[in-house]
């Protein structure tokens, strides 16, 4: 029998371990239906979600003859161009991405720039209140760190990120055709936007991935026109909106939780491992892309059919007791954290130690240029957006504190 669950309730955003506890009691994959995607198995513990994640072969993101499991017939035709990329490829084709766009990180040497963030992350830490207070730790803060970075990274002019904002604002609220049809908007522009950029650098070349990926294309990198357009449109999205949510949410934990906030700003030594929690405990990507069920198997005791659809669960395997002892609880010394916020398998993520360091980096410099912030609302006022498969935070405003 169906689960009937609504993925886009203020009430699941705000306690996810008793929702999803609710959702695992119908066992270890459910069926469902999720807002666009439709009728979908989805998996609700730790060990079927990995064994989806790890099985490439069995759960595939594209049907036989190529057709990608999270697209439906109505969507346009540039959705799908923009959906080429190698988080929605299979073998060889993923590899054959992944190796291109790991040379291109290779080349920027993303660990050297940690220095850099710091200074980014205390500049906007500094600049909080300048336009006046309470101000809003998503948008001043939270947003600007992260699309900073990204921008920085693919070497887009930093006069456009207004625009890379607007464009992020048309994704939050998919829970009507409206909403849907806003954001087909801001893919379109985006799109066009995207695909002088690398004009630009086929004919000027220049600094940033962008430059570089066109640099590897050009020496031999098998990529077609739609693949690079799509790999940037990618790696602006995936570089900057989840790492928003994962420090916004972070910072709210931390706001509501001033014993933790202490422990933590006497040795920031172990932000680290303080991440890694939040990451668990946040987990702002919460589901992963649809896939295809490519032959009959039996996935936690249920049985799944050729051509089923089924999503993981990213935040349920983080919520699981069987996989982490009290789940529920933030525990920022948690030893060991098998979180898989990141994903696993051949689809790990690629940014993951450009998430890490841009969290530590953000928390360091927001309390200790402000020990004393606080939240200017209580913390039940703080409400989500409405997104189904991501847990954004809609305002966090803010004071500096006495």
């Amino acid at each position: 029998m169906a689960s009937q669950m609504d993925f886009t309730s203020e009430t699941l955003f705000r306690d996810p371990a008793t929702e999803i506890a609710k959702l695992r009691a119908h066992g270890p994959v459910v069926a469902t239906r999720f807002p666009i995607v439709g009728r979908v198995w989805v998996t609700t513990t730790y060990d079927t979600t990995v064994q989806v994640l790890k099985d490439s072969s069995t759960f595939t993101l594209r049907k036989e003859g190529g057709a990608l499991a999270g697209l439906r017939w109505w969507m346009p035709k540039f959705v799908a161009a923009l959906a080429t990329n190698m988080l929605t490829m299979d073998e060889p084709d993923h590899t054959r991405l992944r190796s291109i766009v790991d040379e291109a990180f290779r080349r920027r040497a993303v660990l050297d720039m940690e220095p850099h963030i710091r200074a980014i992350a205390d500049h906007l830490a500094g600049e909080l209140f300048a336009l006046g207070s309470p101000a809003d730790l998503v948008q001043r803060y939270a947003r600007m760190l992260p699309l900073s970075v990204i921008c920085e990274l693919l070497g887009l002019p930093a006069a456009d990120r207004p625009k890379f904002i607007a464009w992020a604002n048309t994704t939050t609220n998919l829970t009507s055709a409206f909403g849907f049809l806003r954001m087909l908007g801001g893919m379109r522009k985006m799109r066009r936007y995207l695909e002088s950029r690398l004009q630009v650098a086929r004919e000027q070349g220049g600094e940033g991935l962008i430059a570089e990926l066109v640099r590897v294309g050009s020496e031999g990198g098998r990529i077609t026109p739609d693949e690079m357009v799509s790999m940037v449109f990618l790696l602006l999205g995936a570089g900057s909106e989840t790492t928003t949510h994962l420090i916004s949410g972070s910072g709210f934990e931390l706001l509501k939780n001033p014993d933790k906030r202490d422990w933590l700003a006497a040795d920031w030594s172990r932000a680290g491992l303080a991440v890694e929690e939040f990451l668990r405990f946040v987990s702002p990507v919460q589901f992963s892309k649809p896939r295809y069920v490519r032959r009959d198997v039996e996935l936690g005791g249920v049985r799944l059919k050729k051509n089923d659809r089924i999503m993981v669960m990213i935040a349920a395997a983080n919520l699981d007791p069987a996989a982490h002892p009290h789940p529920d609880r933030l525990d920022l010394e948690r030893r060991p954290n098998r979180h898989i916020s990141f994903g696993t398998g051949i689809h790990f993520c690629l940014g993951h130690q450009l998430a890490r360091i841009e969290a530590i980096c953000a928390l360091q410099a927001l309390f200790t240029r402000w020990p004393k912030l606080r939240l200017a609302v209580e913390p039940s006022e703080i409400h989500w957006r409405r997104r189904p498969g991501i847990r954004m935070i809609e305002k966090l405003p803010v004071v500096a504190g006495d």
